[in-house]
């Protein structure tokens, strides 16, 4: 099976393009277009597969799957979403359609999608950075992913169209799939959280999904999106989406191997991937005056439209179903975006701190509504981050403490605090100007409660540059971070699990019912 082989030395390129801080499925492409050259120097026969291709597009269904499961209308119904993805697509598409069919003697057709295939940055490498980073959950992460996923949904109804299939009339059976939404929660909710959780998602998004949907004249790929979109309210939908992860990327390895190994580039697809990539520039800049058109400040429009300067991965599956022959070209631009747009995000906040002051001057007086500064007013303590144990330390201080807030980077679940009767605010504690803009005279007490470390330093630290003098305390996991968080300027932080021992202890010496002496009443 030459298949298990191609993926292992794919797995190796990959590897070592992750050693150098590449996205690894550059290293794919590469593994690729190394076996086709394997190929034309010697007499060793080096071509896709039936199982390659089987493969490759049951990543592509995978891929729309775990899009749908993030795709909750309110992340994307807000106007710098909608309006800056769609603008931008517009403004992409009529500058680069005429280009391309002037300056490449094009049909008016084939340079009109190489212009949509270009218009879209990579859902892949922008989540994969603001993950690492930390920053899925602020502000302009939140916006470059609800961007992407309007691209998305974008390049899905380019892909339907482009397939030219027509629905037969069963395909109306389909505007009853929401009637299944209660049935699919509760599979969800007794498939547990091993691999009946992984099997539920396959089911889903390739048999009843995939096959579903072709069967009634409709595209594969609006199906697995459809059912992924139809969990994406519920409570475990994230759980699912992390349980496919892996195994998405295992089967889109396939995807990028199979357009390695359909031939080399030529000279002309070389210049063609020079040149969009010497234009990438204006991709993100356009995306920065977008943003900024919609009220952001110059540091939230900066690093979404940095996180946004790449071509896609989609832009590869829209080439693999209407331009099969602009694969190869296109594969080299997607791999060279990455190789420049990799690096640059993983210094974005050291960027912007160094262009800030021409930046700046570009933005609104006018702020957007999430991004006022915040005045703490009376307020004496102040829990940042109120997922499950900030929400739990809140509700046990308000009891006794009737001046208290909470702070938190995610408007979906400030909005859910706000309707249950908590006192709580949006605000991003990774944010510079957050802290510029925070007026807090009387607090007395803070508790860092956010999930990942790195807030937890930042806010330790700009909490004593403020000077603030009080009580600062944290949690984690690790002794090593605790360590961290001290030296930041926290003056205490507890493990997690230790304190979590020591409530269950106090419950059982508290509730443990008197048990009589055994000498008791002896004589």
């Amino acid at each position: 099976m030459p298949e298990a082989i191609w993926i292992s030395f794919a797995f190796g390129l990959g590897l070592l393009v992750k050693a150098v801080g590449l996205p690894p499925l550059v290293g794919y492409l590469a593994a690729g277009f190394v076996l086709s050259g394997i190929s034309a120097a010697t007499d060793i026969t080096i071509e896709a597969t039936d199982v390659l291709a089987h493969i490759a597009h049951l990543g592509v269904l995978l891929l729309l799957f775990t899009v749908g499961l993030k795709l909750k209308l309110r992340s994307i119904i807000s106007r710098e979403v909608i309006g800056g993805s769609l603008l931008h697509f517009g403004i992409t598409c009529t500058v680069f359609t005429p280009g391309l069919y002037l300056l490449m003697d094009l049909e008016l057709k084939t340079a009109f999608l190489l212009a949509i295939a270009l218009s879209f940055s990579s859902t892949v490498l922008a989540a994969k950075v603001l993950e690492t980073k930390r920053e899925l959950r602020a502000f302009h992460g939140r916006v470059a992913i609800g961007i992407l996923i309007m691209q998305d949904l974008v390049a899905l109804v380019v892909m339907s169209l482009a397939a030219g299939q027509t629905p037969s009339q069963w395909a109306l059976i389909v505007f009853g799939l929401p009637l299944l939404r209660p049935l699919l929660y509760k599979l969800l909710d007794a498939s547990g959280h091993d691999e009946l959780l992984v099997l539920l998602g396959l089911l889903l998004a390739l048999v009843v999904g995939g096959l579903g949907f072709e069967a009634v004249g409709l595209s594969s790929e609006l199906g697995a999106l459809v059912f992924g979109a139809m969990l994406a309210n519920h409570p475990r939908s994230q759980e699912l989406a992390k349980s496919l992860w892996s195994v998405k990327e295992v089967f889109l390895v396939g995807f990028f191997l199979q357009i390695g190994i359909g031939g080399l580039p030529d000279g002309e697809a070389m210049i063609f991937a020079i040149i969009a990539t010497l234009v990438l520039p204006l991709k993100g800049i356009l995306f920065f005056f977008l943003l900024l058109l919609f009220r952001l400040r110059a540091r939230s429009g900066f690093l979404s439209s940095l996180s946004l300067t790449n071509y896609s991965e989609f832009g590869l599956i829209v080439a693999s179903v209407a331009l099969p022959e602009w694969l190869i070209p296109l594969a080299i631009t997607v791999s060279l975006s990455f190789v420049i747009s990799a690096p640059l995000n993983r210094f974005s906040h050291s960027l912007y701190e160094r262009f800030s002051g021409s930046l700046g001057q570009f933005e609104s007086q006018t702020r957007h509504p999430d991004e006022q500064p915040v005045s703490l007013g009376d307020t004496k303590v102040l829990v940042m981050g109120m997922g499950r144990t900030g929400t739990a330390a809140y509700d046990w201080l308000n009891e006794s403490e009737p001046a208290l807030i909470g702070l938190d980077s995610d408007p979906a679940k400030t909005r859910t605090h706000q309707e249950a009767g908590r006192n709580v605010v949006f605000a991003d504690a990774e944010d510079n100007t957050f802290w510029e803009g925070l007026h807090m005279p009387n607090v007395e007490a803070v508790i860092l409660a956010m999930n990942d470390i790195e807030g937890k330093l930042i806010a330790a630290r700009m909490l004593r540059k403020k000077g603030f003098k009080g009580y600062v305390v944290a949690h984690t996991l690790y002794a090593d971070e605790a360590k961290k968080i001290r030296e930041a300027g926290a003056d205490e932080a507890y493990l997690t699990m230790s304190e979590t021992g020591v409530a269950l202890a106090s419950h059982l010496r508290d509730n443990q019912p008197a048990v009589p002496s055994q000498t008791a009443g002896t004589i």
